[in-house]
């Protein structure tokens, strides 16, 4: 089975963007290990936000290598988004499971934040990979906001960049209250 894998940049303080919706504080200097992560995905999951605001001309898409992209939306319809470009609404948890369950590599959930609450609520996300930057926004966007339980986490693999910025991926057990 493919696995959801939540990959983003977050602040120490928890924000994926600024209070203005900015994310300029994200570190681009380097690779930070995307290129080894683009191997093992062949798909991305995207809210309606972040699907609109590249759309907008933010340059979102120009550094994503080529994969299938799933618009996951509650009011967008077939004709609001490309045509090479797949709409998810309704079942979302039917839907996902059924493209987990599809042949593949895996999936990055890549935004946005409500899409991420749901995914997790659900219990739908297999890993976890936070690229924390060394800086406190103090406001903006939380990464979790609405998680309806605590969840424990097995941490798989950690690495720190003379940037500062820390990396972390985690692995999620969602059949158990916590590890041992």
């Amino acid at each position: 089975m493919r696995k959801i894998v939540l990959g983003l940049a977050v602040s120490l303080d928890g924000y994926i963007e600024g209070p203005n919706g900015e994310y300029d504080w994200c570190f681009t200097d380097q690779d930070y290990g995307l290129n080894e992560f683009f191997t093992r995905i062949d798909s991305i999951f995207v809210g309606r936000k972040t699907y609109e605001m590249a759309l907008a001309g933010d340059g979102q898409e120009s550094w994503l290598p080529k994969m299938r992209e799933y618009i996951f939306s509650t009011t967008l319809t077939e004709a609001d988004i490309s045509p090479k470009k797949t709409l998810i609404s309704g079942d979302i948890e039917a839907r996902v499971k059924a493209i987990k369950n599809q042949k593949g590599k895996d999936i990055w959930l890549f935004g946005g934040a409500e899409l991420t609450n749901t995914l997790m609520n659900l219990g739908l996300v297999d890993e976890i990979w936070l690229s924390i930057h060394p800086i406190i926004l103090g406001a903006g966007k939380p990464l979790f906001s609405s998680l309806k339980e605590r969840r424990w986490l097995t941490l798989t693999d950690s690495k720190v960049y003379e940037t500062g910025l820390v990396s972390l991926k985690y692995d999620c057990k969602w059949d158990t209250a916590e590890t041992t």
